[in-house]
Parts: structure tokens; sequence; C-alpha cells
């Protein structure tokens, strides 16, 4: 339950609906406060009953006033509950060496300032399989990512109930031995490349026996205008006298071939990785697809929130609100993909030319929506 930061002395709207009138409005499209408050008021009076507002409507300060004093980590736990418990189960036969992925980034907004100037960076984790965002913290001011990890995984813990078995992909900038240690000390792995923050280890993987390896996997793909080839190869890493870094059980090689179809030019680029499975556990056809799950956050949700949701422009500068309107626009983005859009922008359109549709699917425990 989301506490009510507002003092019990004068209160005239309840939490709860102005709540469903934030998430209802940024469903819709809604890209800053005085637009929530704007789709409340051309609402009918019937829609607006049933959200609870029969007698009067807040007004855009009355919402501004609510949504920078809530507590935006909580808040994004508790609606991505609230999206957990509407997704429908897969009826799609999961493999053997099934793993739910986690991948976890960061996002600076732009637009947003602290009273001290600094910008607001918000570190997020996503469901790669559903599309939602199960956990986002605020980044300290005078901190980076690193140790926002930590609680981002207490976070997550408390909305799963535990981590085991999961993988979390992430940049290089999580390459470090105190996220290894932490994640498996909670039972889940840890997929992560190697790049020049972690030097001894980049050399480590980088001068193994590759030419010995067979190739594990490759794909094919066009579009964009280009052709891409990703291939794979795994070792498994014997210890001792395996690599310094805990918990590595393979180290991977991935190499993508890049063809410029117009200019005809090639590149060519190689990354390095560890992961804490065995080879019984993760095959490199596996393992090609779990590394493509780290680029699920930036493109299923950190491009959307900015491309259709305009973050980057919204120059919220008090208090929480960057962080509580970041996690609306993680909900609005859940919602839709759970109920099967894919274009976002064309979800939120619909939503909004509907609002008695949005408020039923909305309210209801009904899991599809309008």
């Amino acid at each position: 339950m989301v506490p009510d930061p507002r003092s019990p002395r004068g209160l005239r709207y309840p939490l709860a609906g102005l709540l469903a009138v934030a998430v209802c409005a940024v469903l819709a499209g809604a890209t800053s406060v005085a637009a929530i408050a704007d789709w409340l008021h051309d609402l009918d009076d019937i829609a607006r009953a049933r959200l609870g507002f029969v007698r009067g409507m807040p007004a855009t300060t009355t919402m501004w006033r609510l949504l920078i004093r809530l507590d935006a980590d909580l808040l994004a736990t508790i609606l991505a509950g609230w999206l957990r418990a509407r997704t429908q189960p897969s009826d799609r036969p999961r493999g053997p060496r099934y793993r739910q992925v986690i991948a976890v980034d960061g996002k600076t907004l732009r637009g947003a300032r602290r009273p001290d100037g600094s910008q607001v960076h918000l570190l997020s984790a996503l469901d790669a399989s559903t599309g939602i965002v199960l956990a986002q913290v605020t980044v300290s001011a005078k901190s980076n990512e690193i140790p926002a990890f930590a609680p981002l995984l207490d976070a997550l813990e408390h909305l799963l109930g535990s981590l085991k078995d999961l993988i979390f992909v992430a940049d290089a900038l999580h390459t470090q031995v105190g996220h290894a240690n932490e994640i498996a000390a909670r039972g889940a792995h840890l997929l992560i490349p190697a790049k020049g923050n972690q030097p001894t280890l980049f050399t480590q993987l980088k001068t193994l026996p590759w030419a010995q390896v067979p190739i594990g996997h490759q794909t094919r793909d066009h579009g964009h205008g280009r052709r891409e080839t990703r291939t794979v190869k795994a070792i498994t890493l014997h210890t001792p006298g395996g690599i310094g870094f805990p918990h590595a059980e393979q180290a991977i090689r991935i190499t993508r071939t890049r063809t410029t179809t117009k200019s005809g030019k090639t590149t060519r680029e190689t990354a390095y990785l560890t992961i804490s499975l065995p080879a019984t556990d993760a095959h490199p056809i596996d393992l090609q697809r779990w590394i493509r799950a780290e680029w699920l956050i930036e493109n299923l949700v950190h491009h959307v929130r900015d491309v259709t949701f305009r973050e980057d422009s919204h120059q919220a500068r008090t208090g929480n609100g960057p962080a509580v309107m970041a996690t609306l626009r993680n909900t609005a983005i859940g919602f839709h993909r759970i109920s099967g859009d894919t274009n976002i922008a064309r979800a939120t359109r619909r939503a909004n030319r509907r609002p008695h549709d949005l408020i039923t699917a909305v309210i209801s425990s009904n899991p599809r929506t309008q």
C-alpha cells in the first residue's frame, strides 16, 4: 500500500482516486502533471464518478503536491506488483533451461534537475519476458549506479519473494566483484561483459585460446539497411586457475559482423563476457538470447519514454516528481505491452479515445485492457 504523504487534516480527495487518475492519464498519453489534471477535467461526469470524483475535481497544484511527495521507489514496486498480477501466464512450453532474465540499466532524466542543479538518474530492472519494469531506484545525487545496485536487488526481492535462479544482465559498469558476490548470495546468476573498467579481467578473457573453441551458435539477421551475423563461442573456466572474477563458470566471446547494404562496408566487433552458470545449464543458443536481453530495457522502455512520452523535455524539478513521473511512464508501457500492444504511441491514443474502456481496464481485476 502506498503511504499517503499528506496531512490528514483537510483531505478532500482520496489517495486511491488520485493515483488511479494519474495511472489512467499516463496510460492515455499524458506527459506531465498538468496533462494528468487536464485528462480528468475532460472526462464526462460518469467517468469521473467511476474514479471517485463526484463533488469537484482536484486542481493541477493538488495533483502536483501529492506526486512530488510520494515515495517513488516504493510506488515503483507497488505498481510493478499490480502489473504482474494482471499478466496472463504464458501458454508457450518452456524448455528445460528456461530462465527468467532481468535486464538492469540506468537512465538520466535530462530535463529534470534537483535543487542543487544535479540531474536525476534512475536505475531500473526489466523483466525481459513481459516488458514490465519490476523495480526502479533513484541514484543518490553524489553517487552513481554502483551503490544503487544492492537497493535495486532489495526492491526486486521484496516484490518477487526470492531471486533464486534469475539471470541478471547489465552493462560493463556493473562488472563489479561486489555485484557478483551479492547476486550469488541471493541464489541468482550474473551475465556481464568485460571492458576497460576491468582491464585484468578483459585481458584474461581476450587471451583465452578462442581459435581452438568451436562455434557454439550463430545467427544471421537483416533489416534497417544492414546484414548482421552474430557468432557465439563459450568455454568452461576451470578452477583453480580460472580467471580473477568470482563465481564465473564460463567465458563467452561474441563476434558481431555488420555489412551496410547500400555501401557494402563491413564492420566487426568483438565482446567478451562471463556467466555464473555452467555449460550444462547455459548452452550457446541460450547465451545468444540472454545477451541480447541487455538491450531490451533501452529499446522497450527508455526509448519509448523519450519518444512517446517526451521524458527528456519534462522539466520536473521538485521533490520526487521526476522519479514518480518516470514510474508512471514505466507502468503505462508495461500495461500496454502485457495487453499485446507493441506500438505504445498507438496504444496511448486508443486509450485516450476510449476513457470508459480504459477506466474499466484499470479498476477491474480483469487483466485484459480496452
